[in-house]
């Protein structure tokens, strides 16, 4: 991984550590995603900005982000930002799990599930969340793969579907909540001090560790309050 701003690769050298093609680095500066390289006679050379700058978009797609937001939320960003403030772009916007959405067909999904889903099972998991349904109609869609096992066994508890949708609109409207007051306080907080303050480079660091820490700590502590809050309930309504 390149450490430094003035480490040079060749735009070759360059989709190879970000995992993309040539084509791929040369579309996103036609787009203006990426600076354009340094001239080293009539060589064009990268470095670790333009590698951190591909990383960043890869985070943004990540989180479900079109080319346009991606253009728009990068206008926002110095077009001479170094590796250590782009890091630290990707650790206030990186994605909380590293589960990708998936498409597969109607046999995969069998094989995923290990039996047959018929119609109306595929319909239920589509109202719960769990699968979504691609234009073509052949193909579905796993926007979280690793909550299909899950979906499947709230399924076979054979509750009123009714109830189960009732039950996520519940979950969803409260963690949006949380999510949305915990994000304000950590910006009023964290991230407002540090902008005000001019963004000073030994703060940045700071800030970006406070930031990777928060995420797991955040989720133990919303895990062990639902519990609590759980239990709670049970003792009132005994």
């Amino acid at each position: 991984m390149l450490r430094t701003a003035d480490a040079e690769l060749t735009i070759d050298e360059l989709a190879q550590r970000a995992g993309i093609t040539v084509r791929t680095v040369r579309f996103y500066a036609s787009r203006g995603l990426l600076p354009p390289p340094r001239l080293r006679g009539r060589l064009g050379v990268y470095g670790a900005d333009h590698l951190a700058r591909l990383d960043l978009v890869r985070d943004l797609q990540a989180l479900g982000f079109t080319l346009s937001a991606i253009e728009r939320h990068l206008e926002r960003i110095p077009a001479d930002a170094g590796p250590d403030e782009l890091a630290l772009h990707r650790a206030l916007i990186a994605p909380w799990t590293d589960e990708h959405s998936e498409d597969l067909d109607r046999h995969e999904l069998d094989r995923r599930c290990g039996r047959h889903l018929d119609d109306d099972r595929i319909d239920q998991l589509v109202e719960l969340g769990v699968l979504a349904r691609l234009p073509d109609d052949e193909r579905l869609r796993l926007p979280n793969p690793a909550m299909l096992g899950f979906g499947l066994q709230i399924l076979d508890l054979g509750l009123p579907l009714d109830m189960l949708v009732r039950a996520k609109e519940i979950v969803d409207s409260h963690t949006t909540q949380i999510a949305t007051e915990l994000r304000e306080l950590f910006v009023a907080n964290v991230l407002r001090p540090y902008v005000e303050a001019g963004r000073p480079e030994q703060e940045r660091e700071r800030v970006r560790e406070v930031t990777d820490q928060l995420r797991p700590l955040t989720i133990q502590v919303l895990v062990n309050g639902f519990q609590q809050a759980v239990n709670g309930v049970i003792r009132d309504h005994v």
